[in-house]
């Protein structure tokens, strides 16, 4: 089994929490993503904080790609971990 990561960038809670519960429907995922803010270095705001949507896919079976397409829509992107 690989420890395979997929990391996608989003600019607020809001698009995170929408992309977790699309990425159920859409690629059928098991497991719960993770949700993480990730506060912009020197930012104290939380206006100015990242959201990353945390997904193992151990089985390797999401392209990459894909994912990234996906994202956009929200604002956001893939990044590689």
């Amino acid at each position: 089994m690989s420890d395979v990561r997929h990391v996608l960038v989003l600019p607020d809670r809001d698009a995170a929490e929408e992309v977790a519960e699309a990425l159920k429907e859409r690629f059928g995922v098991d497991e719960e993503p993770r949700l993480v803010r990730d506060a912009l270095a020197g930012e104290d705001d939380a206006e100015d904080a990242q959201w990353l949507v945390l997904l193992r896919d151990e089985a390797g079976r999401l392209d990459p790609g894909e994912l990234n397409e996906f994202v956009v829509g929200w604002d956001g992107w893939r990044e590689e971990p």
